[in-house]
């Protein structure tokens, strides 16, 4: 079960709970009154219960509602097949991103390669010569072009597009967000693996700072679909549970 009917069973449950506490009704008592078992009636409002419609009607009868007042429950959003990979640097989004665009045949975008052709500039040129908000600007504007193109691809997205409301913001309307974790540490060695040691340029204290990145954006992080767990993993076993979860996920109610 996906994250999104996890929730929707856990605001279910919140609402039996609130009204039969309204009603001032004991769990037995209303398992009595809808003819249930005392441990279904506390796993409904824990939200872990499998709610058939009967049972749920009989659940209604007994709170004295009608069943679609219970159930008047915002709708599941439509899961994408445009997956958007997020994590820090270093979180294998490139290598990942790639790997699984080619088992769902689909095309692979760096966004921020996108970003680089919007600007005529390298990353770090549009950062130190036009600064960050002409860099979220263009972030922008590459993500809109890209979902124009097509319903189906992977976008491996910049580390820090968490931070950009509006663009984390479309980016979950628009997609099945994927959060590449790894520990910090692991973030540091896979770039240094790349040869880019400019994280230590300068600031002997990288890892340090890469942590308090990580504790500033974490929250961020955790708003996407899935999170999938790539320290201490092969490439393979990593690429074989974002096909899974990526195929698990619901289209639709």
């Amino acid at each position: 079960m996906g994250r999104q009917e996890d929730a929707l069973l856990r605001e279910l449950g919140r609402r039996i709970r609130a009204e039969r506490e309204r009603l001032q009704f004991t769990v037995t008592e209303l398992a009595e009154r809808a003819r249930l078992s005392r441990r279904y009636v506390t796993e409904a409002e824990a939200g872990r219960a499998n709610l058939t419609v009967l049972k749920l009607a009989r659940i209604a009868f007994a709170l004295k509602m009608g069943l679609g007042a219970l159930c008047d429950l915002p709708a599941l959003r439509p899961r994408s097949e445009r997956v958007a990979l997020v994590g820090l640097r270093g979180a294998g989004k490139s290598t990942l991103g790639k790997r699984l665009a080619r088992e769902m045949e689909a095309p692979f975008v760096e966004l921020d390669e996108r970003v680089e052709r919007l600007a005529g500039l390298r990353l770090a040129a549009i950062f130190d010569l036009e600064g960050v908000e002409t860099y979220r600007r263009l972030e922008r504007e590459a993500l809109e072009e890209v979902l124009s193109e097509g319903q189906r691809m992977v976008i491996a997205t910049g580390g820090s597009i968490v931070t950009s409301e509006d663009s984390w913001a479309r980016l979950r309307e628009a997609c099945t967000t994927i959060w590449l974790r790894a520990a910090p540490e692991v973030h540091l060695e896979r770039v240094f693996a790349q040869g880019d040691h400019r994280p230590m340029e300068g600031h002997p204290r990288a890892l340090d700072e890469l942590c308090n990145i990580l504790d500033r954006r974490g929250a961020l992080y955790a708003m996407a679909d899935e999170q999938v767990e790539t320290g201490g993993r092969t490439l393979d076993a990593v690429v074989e549970e974002l096909v899974s979860r990526v195929d698990a996920a619901p289209r639709g109610i």
